[in-house]
């Protein structure tokens, strides 16, 4: 089978980048053909099928309003909503190419809905795999303001602009609402075959603000071991791994170790400069229990993961299904998460891990407690969490439902 992968980054930036080149190496090793369409870049890796790419609009990684001239905002503009150049670049790739499905990672805002005009007139089926909530919520998070917000579900779409919940803007919360509001008009999700939606948390949101339910496919993602049977340790720290922002819960995290000797790591950068610092001034007399690392890739990663004695996902907004979950699980480590959203799914109380109640940093200590004063609780969890990863969540549970999926479609 050839599979033409849409996704609007060709090289590693988050969790959807490393499903794209995961699920590329996967249906590669299982003998299909997997052609990619998407952005140019500075940072893409290497492919032949660039020549077919978009011109990228500016080589950055995150929107800045700052940098953009007129023509870079008429070109975001048409891609946000309908462009033609994105259409003719894509019949072309087709064209060459003559896939036999289509699966789409992310195309929001950076490619254009046009695109499935052109699979559809060609009738080429489209599959979408949902990485976030942009079909019901205009700034994809359903997170606003310091709290998790599903007014625009809820029928109240006014709310994003009086909220600003775009980058802190009225006029890009409007825009943004419009193009939804667009997209809805010309009919978007009737042009999509079938969604690929990682958690069944994702479906009953997404489905409550109007996605049809009958092409949902829970398809949870997985985890590409490249280790039979890693070796491991339980050390005396805790490990957490993300962007630090509020909405992950970074606060009620550092005051569950404040005024304790638990020792905490964590890594990854925070977009405002102020808030490591603003975090730093909470942990009084635990500040030199816990250490900042700053950003580092997966395989800088990995060493901690096999000495921490469990993992902290501590969100207070919905997370889709996150990665670091199963790359914890990877490493045989259990994971103490939020009861927010998806993550109970994954993080099973007692069994994988356990769970504290969102957003409660005293909840969260005790949970800490249980695992720093108990290291065979620690390692059975971890176990388990082993098992989980290799049986609901291995690459080869992923690929034989995504295939039977394919398949239907094609038949």
């Amino acid at each position: 089978m050839k599979i033409a992968i849409v996704n609007y980054r060709y090289f590693i930036e988050g969790g959807p980048e490393r499903y794209l080149f995961n699920i590329t190496e996967i249906l590669k090793a299982h003998g299909h053909e997997v052609v990619p369409f998407s952005i140019k870049n500075s940072r893409n890796q290497p492919t032949p099928y660039e020549k077919y790419f978009l011109e990228s609009v500016d080589d950055e990684v995150r929107y800045d309003k700052s940098t953009k001239s007129p023509a870079k905002i008429i070109k975001s503009f048409s891609r946000m909503f309908y462009s033609l150049e994105a259409k003719r670049k894509f019949r072309r790739f087709l064209e060459d190419t003559r896939p036999d499905i289509i699966y789409i990672i992310h195309w929001h805002n950076k490619i254009s809905p046009s695109i499935l005009d052109v699979a559809r007139n060609m009738g080429i089926k489209v599959v979408h795999r949902l990485s976030d909530f942009q079909y019901v919520c205009p700034n994809a998070l359903c997170y606003t303001r310091g709290h998790i917000c599903e007014q625009c579900i809820k029928g109240n779409s006014l709310a994003c602009i009086k909220q600003r919940c775009v980058l802190d803007s009225a006029l890009l919360s409007a825009i943004k609402l419009t193009a939804m509001k667009f997209h809805n008009l010309i009919g978007v999700r009737n042009k999509i075959a079938a969604f690929v939606v990682p958690s069944a948390f994702t479906i009953s949101l997404v489905t409550k603000g109007g996605m049809p339910k009958d092409k949902m496919n829970l398809i949870p993602t997985f985890f590409n071991l490249k280790e039979k049977d890693p070796e491991v340790e339980y050390g005396d720290f805790f490990l957490f791994t993300g962007r630090l922002t509020p909405q992950k819960g970074l606060e009620t995290l550092i005051k569950a170790f404040a005024g304790t000797n638990y020792k905490l790591k964590i890594v990854g950068s925070a977009p405002d400069d102020s808030y490591i610092p603003k975090l730093q001034d909470l942990l009084g007399s635990a500040k030199n229990n816990v250490e900042f690392l700053g950003h580092n890739n997966f395989e800088e990663i990995k060493p901690l993961l096999r000495r921490c004695r469990a993992t902290i996902m501590p969100a207070e907004g919905y997370d889709n299904f996150p990665n670091v979950i199963l790359e914890s699980f990877g490493y045989k480590k259990a994971v103490i998460a939020s009861d927010c959203g998806s993550l109970p799914e994954a993080v099973v109380d007692g069994v994988t891990g356990l769970t504290f109640k969102t957003a409660d940093p005293a909840d969260l200590r005790a949970k800490v407690a249980m695992l720093a004063d108990d290291e065979t609780l620690a390692r059975k969890l971890g176990e388990n969490a082993w098992q989980r990863v290799n049986t609901d969540y291995s690459p080869e549970t992923h690929y034989s439902k995504l295939m039977q999926l394919f398949k239907s479609l094609l038949n």
